[in-house]
């Protein structure tokens, strides 16, 4: 019997990174540190990850002061089921004309329809010139952003989010939202107790706040002595019961407006939306980790009814809190780090 990939169920899921010359070590490992860690209920490895380059095997340039060798060559790629693009400082016309060179159309034309694409930073380059991205939105590094979209007219870039989820095509933002966006794509194939287990053993967040736009510099920044920390920890503490906006100002004795403003500029959205969001991934985590029923989960997430959880689910995650528990009931042991 084989799976919705064309392989035989219960084989993990295969994936390649595409190692470029010029590839950025901390980049290029981001994929087999999440991925590669990945573990089902009985420990078992949910992803095979290897490395393909465009060339036949053997070594390829990084950006830093070592080469790194690639056993695969890009037929490789024929086989995958995710196929990830981290960024490089040597995209020559990728990045300069928005065209790919003859190497590298060359090994992407081993990619087989289906397949789920995913870059990282400035990786995004390279699906956009092979036209993946057209009609689509993405991301990539806020530096490049406005680069980006004045070489590839037919894509619409989003510059403040760490990261677009386009279906089976996947843009990061900068370096370490790479991470970000490896975290999503586990947690949307496997449920967050999985994405969270890996998370805690990488030692980074299993879900981030806000976009770029917190980490976007801008050319006269307004000093600010005063942040939404506290309001936001105060928040978490009691997610379970009504909180009103003039509330989270209360906690930091700003006026509503003043704290809005500061909110969304340390977290890249209003504080409505990153309540929902809590909410939502509070609700999450109780439906695969507890026994509660519906309405007690939608009572302990702070959304007061099950319609409302239901409503909050089906926005952000297209599916209903019964269907999201069945799906995702399993749990991860826990162990040393693997």
């Amino acid at each position: 019997m084989a799976s919705a990939s064309g392989h035989p169920t219960g084989a993990r899921h295969r994936v390649v990174v595409l190692a470029m010359d010029g590839v950025i070590p901390f980049e290029f490992g981001i994929p087999q540190r999440i991925f590669g860690r990945a573990r089902n209920a009985d420990g078992e490895l949910l992803y095979e990850v290897v490395t393909a380059s465009v060339r036949p095997p053997g070594p390829v340039r990084t950006d830093a002061d070592f080469s790194i060798l690639v056993e695969n060559g890009p037929e490789c790629l024929a086989g995958a089921d995710t196929v990830v693009i981290p960024a490089s400082y040597e995209l020559g016309p990728v990045y300069e004309e928005g065209r790919l060179t003859e190497e590298l159309s060359a090994a992407l034309a081993h990619i087989e329809p289906g397949t789920r694409l995913i870059s990282i930073c400035t990786g995004g380059y390279v699906l956009a010139a092979a036209g993946y991205l057209d009609g689509r939105t993405a991301t990539t590094h806020w530096s490049s952003a406005e680069h980006f979209q004045r070489l590839f007219p037919r894509i619409t870039v989003d510059a403040e989010v760490l990261f677009i989820d386009d279906g089976d095509v996947l843009t990061s933002a900068g370096v370490a939202a790479g991470l970000d966006l490896c975290l999503h794509v586990v947690r949307s194939d496997h449920g967050s107790a999985v994405a969270n287990d890996v998370a805690r053993r990488t030692v980074v967040p299993p879900h981030r706040d806000g976009g770029q736009a917190q980490y976007i510099q801008r050319p006269v920044p307004e000093p600010q002595f005063a942040t939404t920390t506290s309001a936001r920890a105060w928040a978490l503490a009691r997610l379970h019961e009504p909180i009103q906006l003039r509330d989270m100002a209360d906690q930091e004795s700003m006026s509503v407006r003043t704290f809005t403003r500061r909110f969304r500029e340390e977290v890249g959205i209003s504080p409505g939306q990153w309540l929902a969001q809590q909410r939502v991934e509070r609700a999450r985590h109780l439906l695969e980790s507890s026994d509660l029923s519906v309405d007690q989960v939608a009572r302990d997430a702070g959304f007061g009814t099950p319609q409302s959880m239901r409503q909050h689910l089906q926005a952000a995650l297209g599916v209903t809190p019964t269907a999201y528990r069945r799906t995702f009931r399993e749990g991860v042991p826990a162990g040393p780090p693997r």
